[in-house]
């Protein structure tokens, strides 16, 4: 199946804030072609946007990585309902990761920088 990873971060009206996620997964991006930054609101471009996008280059499917902290009403409520709506207008299917935060490896790094940190 063809796939499209989107990394989902929140959005905010400052730019800067924007930028930190695009410096945040620019290598992953450039690496897979198949991996999009993409926000769920006030920034650009929109999850929306990119399950859009996605459907046009014929992927079958969009799976969803949050890079949240952790699962709170945004990730319960809000984008499950979002990629319902747009799996059935889009005519694709979608999948909803759990948030990074969650994930062991997430939790490595913190314990590196750390270490890098203390080290300096």
């Amino acid at each position: 199946m063809k796939e499209k990873i989107i990394l989902l971060a929140h959005g905010s009206s400052d730019s800067n804030w924007s930028d930190t996620f695009v410096r945040l997964t620019e290598k992953a991006c450039a690496t897979h072609a198949h991996v999009t930054l993409g926000f769920m609101e006030l920034s650009s471009p929109s999850l929306e946007s990119c399950v859009a996008e996605a459907s046009k280059e014929a992927y079958e499917c969009v799976t969803v990585l949050p890079l949240f902290l952790a699962k709170g009403k945004h990730l319960k409520k809000d984008v499950p309902a979002m990629l319902e709506n747009y799996a059935k207008t889009y005519d694709i299917q979608t999948r909803l990761l759990p948030p990074i935060g969650e994930h062991p490896a997430l939790s490595q790094a913190l314990v590196s920088i750390i270490e890098e940190t203390v080290q300096n």
